[in-house]
């Protein structure tokens, strides 16, 4: 055992809010700060995590993805499904899909409701989703231009296939929106990217880290596996990590800070003794604090791909061909240009299924070429797809430790489908889609529909289809659920419940899962959180005006 060092902060995760929290708490120079990653180095000229287009590399091996899996999932053919989370600076800020999309403003306003959360109102994250941004294009009432995290809006001469499926969806009646990020998100419209403007993907070991780096008062240890925090009682003073073979042991002067997320952050809490008791007591781990909340309330977004051939050669299909990749890689490499330089998620939408949902429950991207989000079974002919998926799903899984051995992966069900409401959803998003595909602006492209295939129709085929076909969008969430009710793990402020000196602030701390992608959520929630800890006042509520379906503006 080496000597045991001293920090004001010890923060267990270098993703998309320990790297806020690591560059937020250090700009203070007396405050000292630790931060603990379990991966490796975000290495620059790795084209796997640096380049837009090669997202789905990253989830192909185990360098960047902790490539966990489930337990057999019940409701969808017992099938094992992928929960790939990311592994290094930047967590999944490093392999995610660089899809800049916040949520909707009633998601933040649902969570105000619940007594003890007021101050999570849209209008109170607001002034945090600006600060943290740094729009191409420029900062308005509802945007940031100066923050560590860069946007880029779609160009206007992009590919034709996003402009088509955009007005096909109008067509078909669905609104049309011009910012799915500013006052209205209900509607089809361009998608913003996580990508600098020289066509690098934009991770918070980019944005924030790089700031935070050369200051001495950081220290930055990789490849340090945590395997516990430690209590004196119910106060959290230090944690213990595995790192090059060897065990290593910090204290924390105020506080522990545990951002390793929805997968890992329970994980932890659990092995610490912080969680449900008998699942502690079966494993022989001491109890800190029985916590039943800890690993429940587990939510995700699942997602299936309705694909098309293209019957004209626009798509991106030669793209996914070996020998085009060292012109299309040189390109980007030299100028940060071209295909390259963009995730090709440029358009997408939300919308509201049935009139019984307040605002959408389907989310939408567009991808000018058909294959799989991990990069497989790529269709060899010219192709384009719409991926789909529900929003707020009533099923809930959990994550359970299984041994006190930290290399060891969690339990993890998600129990997908397990609700009628969630066939329901999916079988209209299936024949919502097809209406959207054959609508007049898409007749030039659309071909044969490859997938699920035009047979199939009746609500059985189509459950059949998604039991076997739907996969994760990557997006766990809620495992340490925000609130003061029986289950609830941490207060607004992120405290862990009956225990001094430990917050969470991650996306597991999220009540109810958000409408969309989750990293720039959980960077705004690491954005407020940061203020708290530091005993700064709140950034000023906005006075902006929002949509809501069937009423007036909001203007609260």
């Amino acid at each position: 055992m080496s000597k045991i060092r001293e920090y004001d902060y010890i923060i267990i995760g270098a993703g998309s809010a320990g790297n806020v929290l690591a560059t937020r708490l250090t700009e203070d120079a007396d405050v000292t700060v630790l931060l603990l990653e379990a991966g490796g180095p975000d290495y620059r000229q790795d084209f796997r995590t640096q380049m837009p287009a090669a997202l789905a590399f990253p989830l192909q091996g185990r360098r960047y993805n902790w490539a966990y899996l489930t337990d057999p999932e019940p409701f969808m053919n017992n099938r094992r499904m992928e929960c790939g989370r990311g592994k290094g600076l930047g967590g999944s800020s490093l392999i995610n899909g660089m899809c800049y999309i916040r949520g909707n403003a009633l998601d933040y306003d649902g969570w105000a409701k619940e007594k003890g959360l007021e101050n999570w109102s849209y209008l109170d994250c607001l002034p945090y989703f600006k600060a943290a941004e740094r729009r191409d294009i420029g900062g308005n009432d509802y945007h940031g231009d100066n923050g560590p995290v860069s946007v880029t809006t779609p160009k206007p001469d992009n590919n034709v296939l996003f402009h088509a499926m955009v007005e096909a969806a109008v067509q078909a009646g669905y609104p049309r929106t011009r910012d799915l990020n500013g006052y209205q998100q209900e509607g089809f419209g361009p998608m913003d990217r996580t990508v600098t403007p020289r066509g690098r993907r934009s991770s918070t070991a980019r944005g924030y880290l790089d700031q935070a780096r050369p200051r001495p008062n950081l220290t930055i240890e990789v490849h340090a596996v945590t395997d516990r925090i430690l209590f004196d009682n119910t106060r959290a003073t230090g944690v213990t990590w595995l790192q090059k073979g060897a065990r290593q042991e910090a204290r924390a002067r105020r506080e522990v800070l545990l951002c390793a997320g929805a997968i890992a952050s329970p994980q932890i809490l659990q092995r610490s003794g912080v969680g449900p008791g008998e699942l502690l007591k079966n494993l022989d781990i001491p109890i800190v604090l029985d916590l039943p909340g800890v690993g429940a309330n587990l939510q995700d977004h699942l997602e299936m791909y309705l694909q098309y051939e293209c019957k004209q050669p626009v798509s991106l299909s030669p793209a996914m061909k070996l020998h085009n990749r060292p012109a299309i890689g040189a390109e980007w490499l030299a100028m940060g240009t071209g295909i390259g330089a963009s995730n090709h998620f440029e358009a997408g939408g939300f919308i509201r299924s049935h009139e019984e949902f307040e605002w959408p429950n389907l989310q939408y991207h567009f991808l000018p070429v058909a294959v799989n989000y991990n990069g497989s079974n790529p269709i060899k002919v010219h192709s384009f797809q719409a991926h789909v998926g529900s929003m707020r799903s009533p099923s809930r899984g959990r994550i359970q430790v299984r041994s006190k051995d930290p290399n060891e992966h969690p339990s993890i069900l998600f129990n997908y489908m397990s609700h009628e409401q969630d066939w329901r959803e999916f079988r209209a998003a299936i024949r919502i889609t097809r209406e959207i595909m054959h609508q007049r602006a898409l007749e030039p492209f659309r071909g044969k529909e490859i997938s699920p295939g035009i047979n199939l129709q009746s609500d059985a085929e189509l459950d059949n289809f998604v039991r076997n076909h739907a996969e994760t969008a990557y997006h766990p969430s809620c495992s340490n659920a925000m609130g003061y009710h029986n289950m609830a793990v941490v207060g607004s402020d992120g405290k862990v419940h009956g225990i001094d000196g430990l917050r969470v602030v991650d996306a597991s701390i999220m009540p109810l899962i958000t409408t969309g992608n989750l990293n720039a959520p959980t960077i705004m929630m690491a954005e407020k959180i940061a203020d708290t800890i530091r005993g700064r006042q709140p950034l000023a509520r906005l006075d902006v005006p929002y949509y809501v379906a069937n009423g007036d503006p909001i203007r609260r």
